[in-house]
């Protein structure tokens, strides 16, 4: 009986003492990562190190419901650690992603609100995340809001763009101290540490049924999370919907029932290579509803491809017009037309009648509807209903402009109901990806990214493009509406143009040009074979963030190297270590040096062993497609 009594002390004593630690660290598969959740004073906070050096500094985490604190006066009621392990098929920088992590499960009790409530955190080996989880009754309404914060190394340079133009802004490059208070970020945001330490890019995965993170400069080389309703709405949502819209939507939204925030992640990579290829976001996001998407991002009527668009470069705005886009189409082995507005004038004879002459050339067509005929559910399953009719392939939603939860909502509606009509979507207007590649596989792209449709004379594109891979695009596919031929193209030269159709990620490519100018154009040859999803991406090491976008990529057996060249002339070399055994064929695209409107090709026969060297021209580009001879 002694013995029995003095088991029970000791377990007792052992459940005590491991409730009473006030250090939760959870270690990366590697051991290189550690996310560490600590309690001070009974308040929550986490910290991040990588190989033993703070990454991010300690900093609170906060979350307040019903404008009451929920993470202070805290006890611990269990800490439960858990794995994961998996593999499954995406689209993005490679075609399989691994899922390998280290997660915790702490739930904690608010002893002054009577509230319990749990941190997940997760610590893989290129990243961590946390989410809160606020169980509820069904019915019970409340309203949450977070000012958790990030803080950063001192010396860090953080690349970032304000919240004023809705997710569609230039990149500024600061050193963290010198990023006022009261500054917005929106995110994907991404820092070089000091000492060549590697990189961070601060984001959010798993956004659904919660508001949008935004993040605004604290001034004490830290930034603090803002829900959708804290953004300021700017001039894209006052401009398609209202000043009064935007003031309800100010408000902080109700839930009901449990509150689970969306994962606030940060990749954690060595180098831009590991920082392009993670697969954080995604693996944090829910995998695919197996009823929906029996084969995943791989199911039979999602079709990644190419397509025309009359928008940016012109084109008759006619059905007879669009049907000369769908033979153009074509004869550029392209599979899609996006038809714009115009075709709101249209009956359904004529839209059938341009859906099966595009058939002819096997072209599909997707069409462009706004995002506010989107807001009645019944008239928008009307809309999805007309196009499964027709046999329309897809659509191009345009105008979300904001993250409030409302907004959210109205995606994640769209994109099950396309997906119950078998649609692919495009979002534009939209914000920063957050894994829905992975959960809804029907979105194809999204913009939520300053591409070619904005204007003529505002910057240089090529700082522009060569800080785009390493920031937005890091989490998901950006629509950049790629290559032009004409003078929006502004410094950049004729290969810079088709080298960003390679280096940005889209699962369907929707072109600026006018199909006839690319079938002109001295890369069309390469044009037709420019692939929309990859295998494989090595970033090569030559790349630097608003200089030089380098990246060698694999669809199937054939490589190719596309380089971005910023602001300077330059000749860089480019080893081929990349490439399979035996020969390849190399179809080269150069600049000519006088004239950024021109294209030299050549023809090169090269191994893995070799190296070639690209001359590129301020503003220029550099492009290898690489066959396999057998």
């Amino acid at each position: 009986m002694k013995k029995l009594i003095s088991i029970l002390w000791l377990s007792a004593c052992t459940l005590f003492c491991a409730y009473a630690q006030t250090r939760f660290p959870v270690n990366s598969p590697d051991g290189s990562i550690s996310l560490i959740l600590k309690l001070k004073d009974r308040e929550l906070y986490y910290e991040v190190e990588k190989n033993g050096t703070a990454v991010l500094a300690e900093a609170p985490v906060r979350m307040t419901v019903d404008e009451a604190e929920l993470c202070r006066s805290l006890e611990v009621l269990s800490a439960d650690g858990y794995q994961t392990d998996n593999a499954y098929p995406i689209r993005g920088s490679h075609s399989r992603a691994t899922d390998k992590g280290n997660g915790q499960l702490l739930k904690l009790r608010n002893t002054q609100l009577k509230v319990d409530f749990s941190i997940e955190a997760r610590a893989y080996d290129d990243g961590i995340a946390f989410r809160m989880q606020l169980p509820g009754r069904k019915g019970e309404v409340r309203t949450p809001d977070e000012h958790t914060v990030f803080t950063l190394p001192a010396g860090s340079q953080v690349w970032y763009h304000d919240i004023y133009c809705y997710y569609e802004g230039i990149h500024l490059k600061k050193e963290v101290s010198e990023i006022r208070q009261g500054e917005w970020a929106a995110p994907p945001v991404t820092v070089q540490l000091p000492g060549d330490a590697g990189y961070l890019c601060l984001s959010e995965a798993a956004l659904m049924n919660y508001a949008g993170m935004s993040l605004q400069a604290n001034g004490k080389n830290g930034f603090e999370t803002k829900l959708g309703h804290a953004q300021p709405a700017g001039y894209p949502f006052a401009h398609d919907y209202s000043l009064a819209e935007a003031q309800r939507l100010s408000q902080p939204a109700a839930l009901e029932s449990t509150i689970t925030t969306p994962w606030r992640a940060v990749i954690i990579a060595d180098d831009l290579n590991e920082l392009v290829n993670s697969d954080l976001i995604t693996n944090l996001s829910p995998a695919p509803d197996k009823r929906l998407f029996p084969k995943g991002v791989n199911t039979d009527w999602i079709k990644p491809g190419r397509s025309v668009w009359c928008w940016l470069d012109g084109g008759a705005r006619t059905v007879e017009g669009m049907k000369e886009f769908s033979k153009l189409a074509g004869e550029l082995g392209f599979e899609y037309n996006t038809v714009d507005a115009f075709w709101y004038r249209w009956t359904d004879e004529q839209l059938k009648d341009l859906v099966d002459y595009s058939a002819q050339y096997g072209v599909k067509i997707w069409l462009w509807r706004h995002g506010r005929d989107m807001r009645d559910p019944q008239k928008r399953k009307e809309l999805f209903a007309r196009c499964r009719r027709l046999g329309i392939a897809g659509l191009k939603l345009d105008a979300f402009s904001h993250e409030s939860k409302e907004f959210i909502d109205l995606y994640q509606a769209c994109l099950k109901e396309a997906a119950e009509h078998k649609l692919m979507l495009n979002i534009h207007g939209s914000n920063k990806p957050a894994g829905e590649v992975r959960t809804w596989p029907n979105e194809m792209s999204r913009e939520g990214i300053r591409g070619l449709e904005y204007g003529k004379n505002q910057y240089e594109w090529s700082m522009h493009n060569t800080t785009l891979p390493f920031t937005r695009l890091v989490v998901g596919a950006g629509d950049y509406t790629p290559v032009v031929f004409g003078e929006r193209r502004l410094e950049t030269s004729w290969v810079h143009q088709v080298a960003t159709a390679l280096v940005f990620n889209s699962s369907v490519i929707f072109f600026g040009s006018h199909p006839k100018t690319m079938l002109d154009n001295p890369a069309v040859q390469l044009l037709k074979q420019i692939p929309a999803t990859w295998d494989e991406t090595v970033v090569l090491p030559s790349s630097r963030i608003g200089e030089v976008a380098a990246f060698a990529r694999r669809s199937g057996k054939t490589w190719f190297l596309a380089v971005l060249n910023g602001q300077e002339e330059r000749s860089l070399q480019f080893p081929l270590s990349f490439l399979g055994d035996g020969w390849y064929e190399g179809m080269v695209l150069n600049d000519r040096p006088a004239d950024a409107a021109a294209i030299k090709t050549e023809r090169v026969f090269c191994r893995k062993s070799d190296a070639l060297t690209g001359h590129m021209r301020a503003g220029g580009g550099y492009i290898v497609m690489f066959t396999p001879q057998e």
